[in-house]
């Protein structure tokens, strides 16, 4: 399992990139997405925004879509850069539960959850993403915050993983070949 996982493709966290990096790491490419790839979608769905808000000063690093000084990125980056690779994304409905998400469809090709987080003791409240892949039939969880992808061992134990972020206040998005 050790040399499997040491072919994994996995970047690690920098700044707020953590969609740059989710992004690399479901495509397994380093160069899958880059920073300016995702600024120009940002900007382009900045300037079809139809409630645009008049400029200001900030405007210059407080984008729609994307924080221009962290690279903080929204859910309409992610899912027009995955749209533009031929992707399709479908927002879970948390109605019905983690177990209706089916881990062996053929189209399926990842997991992006978008997950809570609180740091500096309770003063900074954010959201990040976090991807899961299956790779050779292991699926992994890649968060960019781990040192290496973490393996599941099972589907259940994916689903358990799934339902717990979902419980936290996570949103789960399904990734699949179009």
């Amino acid at each position: 399992m050790a040399g499997c996982e040491s072919q994994i493709y996995h970047e690690r966290q920098r700044l707020q990139f953590c969609l740059l990096h989710s992004l690399n790491n479901l495509f397994q490419d380093k160069d899958a997405f880059t920073r300016e790839g995702l600024d120009s979608i940002s900007e382009v769905l900045g300037t079809d925004d139809p409630c645009q808000e008049t400029w200001t000063p900030l405007s210059l690093l407080l984008k729609p879509h994307h924080n221009r000084l962290t690279g903080n990125y929204d859910v309409n980056v992610m899912i027009a850069a995955l749209e533009g690779k031929g992707k399709s994304v479908e927002w879970h409905d948390k109605r019905y539960g983690v177990y209706s998400i089916n881990l062996g469809a053929n189209t399926l090709m990842g997991i992006v959850l978008n997950v809570p987080v609180t740091r500096y003791v309770g003063l900074w409240r954010s959201r990040r993403w976090v991807v899961m892949r299956k790779i050779n039939g292991v699926w992994y969880n890649m968060d960019c915050d781990l040192t290496v992808p973490q393996p599941f061992t099972s589907e259940d134990e994916v689903k358990g993983f799934l339902d717990q972020n979902l419980s936290l206040g996570g949103e789960i998005l399904v990734v699949n070949n179009a």
